[in-house]
């Protein structure tokens, strides 16, 4: 498979390749990914785990459960604690990249903002993202994969 677009973390011991687009992406506002962002929010896309290959280094992971009682595991670089991966146990067949990890992240469009009722007063959101309080439930994000086109 052709390598769509590609990624790592900062040091460069973790490399990864995918080679389909993106299923869908979000900015995430809840306090677990400001956390794990040291930041506002975490900003990251979902793509199928079978186009996505870890090509170089092993992530360590770092296993919660979020505001929604999921589990989840973030991927990170041991080297360096650049955040990377996102392992979903809601969606198995998924795995969320971190668009700050991207090599070039100026491609990333975010769909939607969720958790927003987290949000920090600070924030400033894109205004023509739509806005979910909580989680995206599975029939808010049909309609939002259908009506992209």
């Amino acid at each position: 498979m052709p390598t769509l677009f590609s990624g790592g973390c900062a040091c460069g011991a973790i490399r990864y390749e995918c080679s389909a687009e993106p299923v869908f992406s979000a900015n995430c506002h809840c306090r677990d990914c400001q956390r794990a962002s040291g930041s506002a929010f975490a900003s990251a896309l979902l793509v199928p785990k079978t186009a996505f290959s870890l090509v170089q280094g092993i992530p360590k992971y770092h296993r919660v459960t979020a505001d929604n009682g999921n589990t989840i595991e973030r991927g990170f670089c041991p080297a360096c604690g650049s955040p990377l991966f996102v392992n979903m146990f809601a969606y198995p067949i998924l795995v969320g990249i971190q668009a700050a990890s991207l090599d070039d992240p100026s491609w990333h469009q975010p769909a939607m903002d969720c958790w927003t009722a987290s949000a920090q007063p600070w924030d400033h959101m894109y205004p023509t993202l739509p806005k979910f309080e909580r989680r995206v439930t599975e029939e808010q994000l049909k309609e939002l994969l259908t009506s992209r086109g």
